[in-house]
């Protein structure tokens, strides 16, 4: 049993600011000399990787559904026993999706920091607040965070309004970059990664002072311990079949293919697989492997440096031809196409090793959690997009929904073109190693109602 100060930060909606306070309170802390661990509820790519550079630490996602329970609990054990601080960020509203970061916070008895955008509130807010309080008995509160404030009197109406005023752990104003007016910018799947932009710690160190200036942060550390949860140790999980000894998966990584669960490459690296990653946009070469992963990414923004890195796509041609494996996630099965369309309706060519063509649109081409059945197992993951892909490859499988029987197959599509097998699915690796390990190529890959080397 490891007992530590943790927190659920969460909002009612998405685009609160939620992942600028949680960077914030990691940073700041950090700064203060202590150990923070963060995590991330539900699937996201980008926002760990500012809080990993907040924190100075590795980011995991959990997930009731996707990551199970067991391994949740397993996470925040190990955390806590070499932490002084745990910070887990929600994902979109408290109460969105299924299972909920209300669900999260009340099983595990984390008290939640609310942050509430009230830039546009005075006496609402009170009401609001109230009412995310009352709407699920059981889930802990620790107070809220009024956020995008505009000045000190806008903040004494809001703290005024509150039932109960002890609840306010105070408001940050509007925190913008004179470049971009956001401090943590976006675009289209999400915030802008962390090492993307070369003054990311700097932006971080802004957010820390407006953050250390409220009262949350001015109470003596020891009045944080109130917070203070206790995390059973976990039975040690069952060791991984070593499916994958001896074999040397390449991966890409770099601004292009950068949806990279920390967790995937433990899993791979648990079945006994050598990593060795490469970067497409620094025109490298494919390693020496015996499988490719081509995770998600932003190929559309690189269209053509990707493209002009000619000397891969004809490595990826060889590896084909000599039936080596490769999956290929989202953004890596766009690269892997004909040609990619992009926003303004610029086809750009791409490495040709998959038959298709990409298209990007401005509304959501897919969203959720989704499912699918490979080597008698049930694999695990999501999709989150905003293009569409026309092929001519067989569909070897399709994904269902969470909330779905695995045979319904009304989600993502799943080709298979001779040794790749492509997908907008994002896959959960430890949800079911052995299926992972057929498609990077350790046994034929056997889907539900057929088998595809």
């Amino acid at each position: 049993m490891s007992r530590c100060p943790a927190l659920l930060i969460a909002a009612p909606a998405s685009g609160q600011g939620k992942t600028t306070i949680t960077a914030a309170l990691a940073r700041w802390h950090t700064q203060q000399g202590r150990r923070v661990r963060v995590f991330k509820c539900g699937p996201d790519y980008l926002d760990p990787y500012w809080h990993a550079l907040a924190s100075g630490a590795p980011v995991h996602n959990l997930d009731g559904w996707m990551v199970g329970m067991d391994a949740v609990r397993a996470r925040l054990a190990d955390a806590a026993q070499e932490a002084d601080l745990i910070l887990i960020e929600g994902v979109m509203g408290l109460f969105d999706g299924r299972p909920t970061a209300a669900d999260l916070a009340q099983q595990l008895g984390i008290p939640v920091l609310l942050v509430v955008d009230a830039a546009a509130m005075a006496g609402s807010f009170g009401a609001l607040v109230l009412g995310m309080q009352l709407y699920q008995p059981g889930v802990p509160f620790a107070g809220v965070l009024a956020n995008r404030v505009g000045s000190a009197m806008h903040a004494q109406m809001l703290q005024s309004s509150l039932r109960d005023t002890a609840l306010w752990q105070g408001a940050v104003q509007r925190l913008v970059d004179g470049k971009d007016g956001h401090l943590l910018p976006e675009r289209h799947l999400g915030l802008i990664a962390a090492h993307e932009l070369p003054d990311a710690m700097e932006r971080l160190d802004r957010a820390a002072e407006a953050i250390g200036s409220t009262p949350l942060c001015q109470q003596p550390w020891a009045d944080w311990q109130r917070w203070a949860v206790d995390f059973p140790s976990m039975p040690a999980a069952p060791s991984m079949p070593p499916l994958l000894q001896g074999k040397t998966i390449a991966i890409a990584r770099d601004a292009a293919f950068s949806f990279i669960y920390p967790a995937n490459l433990d899993c791979l690296r648990s079945m006994g697989a050598q990593l060795a990653f490469f970067s497409p946009l620094a025109g490298e070469r494919l390693p020496v492997c015996d499988a490719l992963w081509l995770p998600g990414g932003y190929p559309e923004l690189h269209a053509a440096k990707l493209a002009a890195n000619t000397a891969l796509a004809r490595d990826l041609h060889a590896h084909v031809e000599a039936g080596k494996a490769i999956w290929a996630e989202c953004g890596g099965m766009m690269a892997l196409s004909q040609s990619i369309t992009d926003a303004e309706g610029v086809q750009h060519p791409m490495w040709a090793v998959l038959p298709g063509h990409a298209r990007m649109q401005t509304r959501l081409g897919g969203l959720g959690m989704q499912q699918c059945v490979l080597q008698g197992g049930v694999l695990r993951g999501h999709t989150f997009h905003y293009s569409r892909f026309e092929s001519e490859a067989p569909q070897a499988a399709r994904t269902s929904r969470a909330d779905q029987p695995v045979s319904a197959q009304s989600g993502e599509a799943i080709y298979a073109w001779r040794s790749v097998h492509a997908s907008y699915f994002h896959a959960w690796f430890a949800s079911h190693p052995a299926g992972i390990a057929a498609l990077l190529g350790a046994v034929a890959v056997q889907w539900e109602g057929g088998a595809y080397a």
